[in-house]
């Protein structure tokens, strides 16, 4: 393969696929979730040996599993082939949920993805720093190659500059969201505050997302108890039995319901002790928590409507600034292409200057009566001039890269200064 071609084939064959909340029920993202410390290195180790990948990235969280590669093939459906067999899921039910994406889409979904413009919650923080920690993980593994490297840090680039001029991150615009951040506000003097997740469909494992990386006792109950002794064993939280409503609400200072409900499941009969001080959040709907509880002393009570109050205006913001974001996304992925297009012209910009190099040392070989302050004026001079001459090419094949106009060029010098025969030549 031509040097000049070489990144060229590495960005056509980065490729992905991708299966989100958007398409598939929690039911089958929990099947296909990786665990970060065992489960996804293995994977990107397997990929590598299996399916001859060069760089890889996988991001598996409980709204995403993604995997993004670069290899020389297309082996997207044996990757989802391979999938299915070792969480042991049918593969065409896989095929039907994962999208298959090739570089333009991948690059653009990898961007899109870290922004937070396909999160559930528009604008999600979390998610450039588990991008962030996918990406580490490949460098530790070696699976980020120069290619990959680049994209990391535009995109990462671009997320500073959404931050910085845009306001896609401001307020906060989820229920799950305001219910953490009123959790902080009620916790901020226990030394450590329990607090008791009711409930782990959509709205309950956000919630948990928000919660996992605090200071906090968590203790989760569900109907499905496996589920929650599932998600507890990725957090190191407790797992209550659902039905033990009378100690999980003794036992704990804040109290999460986002159980669906036709009538309550927490009343006031569950409080036992006077006097005492709690917080409970009910982001059902029906609500889950008999709203008398209000009204008692020590108890502080918000269900969702108050709590989708102060998102509303948060999610209009936002929402705003959507066309901010892409047109960020749209010049960066411009500079990338520039990058690209630049290094691709790289190994030519080198030939052309070991040419110029190698006359300007076979003339000076040709006088070796030269004084040896004489030849040290004649070295810094002639180095000088070369680096003058090369300017002008370098400057219009750079040029030349963003019109997309490279070959012409490079044909050009390479016929001119006989580059091809000069590197055989050196070699």
């Amino acid at each position: 393969m031509k040097p000049l071609l070489f990144l060229h084939v590495i960005m056509c064959e980065f490729q992905a696929i991708a299966l989100s909340y958007k398409e598939t029920p929690v039911e089958l993202r929990e099947l296909v979730f990786f665990e970060d410390g065992e489960e996804v290195p293995e994977l990107l180790l397997k990929l590598k040996e299996a399916f001859d990948i060069e760089e890889g990235l996988v991001i598996s969280t409980c709204n995403r599993t993604e995997i993004y590669y670069s290899s020389k093939r297309k082996v997207s459906k044996e990757i989802i082939k391979y999938i299915s067999s070792i969480k042991g899921i049918d593969s065409k039910l896989l095929e039907h949920h994962f999208s298959e994406l090739n570089s333009e889409e991948a690059i653009n979904r990898l961007f899109r993805v870290s922004l937070g413009l396909e999160s559930r919650v528009l604008g999600d923080i979390q998610i450039a720093g588990q991008v962030k920690k996918a990406y580490q993980l490949s460098a530790d593994l070696n699976l980020a190659g120069p290619f990959l490297h680049r994209l990391m840090h535009t995109i990462f680039y671009a997320n500073k500059r959404v931050v910085q001029e845009t306001r896609l991150q401001d307020g906060t615009a989820s229920v799950a969201s305001v219910a953490v951040d009123i959790i902080d506000s009620f916790i901020p003097r226990m030394d450590m505050p329990k607090i008791a997740l009711i409930g782990l469909g959509k709205i309950g494992q956000y919630v948990l997302e928000n919660l996992r990386k605090k200071n906090i006792k968590l203790t989760l109950a569900n109907r499905t108890r496996s589920k929650a002794e599932f998600l507890a064993s990725r957090i190191n939280a407790s797992v209550s039995d659902f039905g033990a409503l009378d100690s999980i609400v003794e036992d704990h200072d804040v109290i999460v319901s986002t159980v669906a409900s036709k009538t309550p499941i927490i009343l006031p009969s569950h409080i036992q002790k006077e006097h005492t001080q709690k917080l409970f959040i009910d982001l059902s709907v029906p609500r889950s928590i008999n709203p008398l509880l209000g009204s008692m002393p020590g108890i502080s009570l918000y269900n969702v409507d108050q709590l989708e109050d102060r998102t509303i205006k948060a999610k209009m913001i936002r929402e705003q600034a959507i066309p901010d974001a892409e047109n960020i996304i749209l010049e960066s992925v411009e500079s990338l292409k520039d990058w690209k297009n630049e290094m691709e012209v790289s190994p030519t910009i080198k030939k052309l200057k070991n040419a110029l190099d190698s006359i300007r040392r076979e003339e000076l070989a040709r006088h070796p009566k030269l004084e040896e302050k004489e030849r040290e004026l004649l070295e810094l001079v002639t180095k000088n001039m070369m680096q003058k001459i090369i300017k002008l090419p370098v400057l219009e094949l750079k040029a030349a890269c963003r019109r997309g106009e490279t070959e012409t060029l490079v044909e050009v010098l390479n016929d001119l200064f006989n580059l091809e025969q000069q590197e055989v030549k050196k070699k």
